[in-house]
């Protein structure tokens, strides 16, 4: 079977080839073909130069809603994943693109398979939001994304470290970036929450910020949804206070010649980034592992060598995992095709 693996991310679109015959190995081996393209990328023109049969299509989708599992993309999925495009505007509307693409120039079955669905098994205490109760009969409440990769990174450190009774941090690092707390290959809480958001300082996403300053936006310099939409996601994070880049390698340069705005950025993502490693080895008790993954999470020794030091009295292997979402997504296309 022939399956295609499609992951738009924040900044790019990565498309994998994979010819499977029995069950998928954990540690991808060398596909057919795979490219990594820029968003925006005329994806018609993309998917006619894949090389030919297909069988079946799978599809990296961030936000599913009531959908928690990888499932064949029917019209109600696609429906639901229209619905939650508001939550997640970057990645959903594109997904629905590639899936309308895909039809277009293979006729063969697409699955869906959903970032948050990793996530599906945190405790009620971790995705409930402490508002009115009410809030989470209406679905205001954490899901969690960068599902597919800290579900490879855990897995994969696992098998690194020979034991499955493992407490790990797996620190999803790139433009987008989210931490998970991981017990025994379940997550129990991440930082990610009703949208992908909340958390950590990102590439232009502001990460978490109190909700007063926002009210005050509003009250005293009358912003719109919209303006605060823009400004938390484009117009933040390492670019909105280095002025640079959203690029840390970009950052990194830039500090080197002397700027101190992006010497900010940086303190200001090591900070917080520290931060939420520590909330996350709180609610398990301990670690054993911190595992590095995604573009800056692989490449960005300095980030990985200040939060190696700050954990250096509880002894936590640090494991740097290459991120493999595409794979991971050819595995679940696999199980759900068998």
């Amino acid at each position: 079977m022939r399956i295609l693996a499609l992951n738009g991310g924040s900044s790019s679109f990565k498309c994998r080839l994979d010819n499977v015959s029995q069950d998928p190995p954990s540690a991808p081996p060398d596909p057919v073909w795979r490219t990594n393209v820029e968003r925006g990328t005329n994806l018609h023109e993309l998917f006619e130069s894949i090389p030919k049969p297909v069988d079946l299509v799978g599809h990296r989708i961030v936000h599913g809603g009531k959908f928690r599992e990888s499932t064949r993309i029917t019209p109600e999925v696609r429906e639901e994943i229209a619905r939650e495009a508001e939550i997640a505007p970057e990645h959903n509307r594109y997904e629905l693109q590639a899936i309308e693409a895909i039809e277009k120039v293979f006729d063969v079955p697409q699955i869906a398979v959903f970032d948050a669905a990793f996530h599906a098994t945190l405790d009620r205490a971790a995705y409930t939001y402490p508002g009115p109760y009410e809030w989470l009969a209406e679905g205001f409440r954490r899901y969690g994304f960068h599902g597919i990769s800290h579900q490879y990174a855990s897995r994969r450190a696992a098998e690194m470290l020979g034991r499955t009774d493992l407490r790990l941090v797996t620190c999803h690092l790139g433009n987008g970036a989210s931490l998970a707390a991981v017990r025994g290959g379940r997550s129990v809480d991440t930082t990610m929450g009703f949208t992908p958001l909340e958390g950590l300082m990102m590439g232009t996403r502001s990460g978490s910020i109190d909700p007063g300053l926002l009210i005050e936006l509003i009250r005293h310099r009358s912003y719109t949804a919209e303006q605060l939409d823009h400004v938390l996601n484009e117009e933040s994070g390492l670019a909105g206070i280095s002025g640079v880049s959203g690029d840390m390698r970009e950052i990194l340069k830039a500090i080197n010649s002397g700027n101190d705005r992006a010497k900010l950025a940086f303190e200001i993502y090591a900070h917080r980034l520290c931060r939420e490693i520590g909330a996350m080895i709180g609610v398990l008790g301990g670690v054993d592992a911190l595992v590095f993954t995604g573009g800056l999470g692989e490449n960005c020794a300095p980030l990985r060598e200040i939060a190696a030091s700050k954990f250096a009295f509880l002894k936590p292997q640090v494991l740097v995992v290459h991120a493999e979402e595409e794979w991971e997504i050819v595995r679940e296309c696999w199980r759900i095709a068998r």
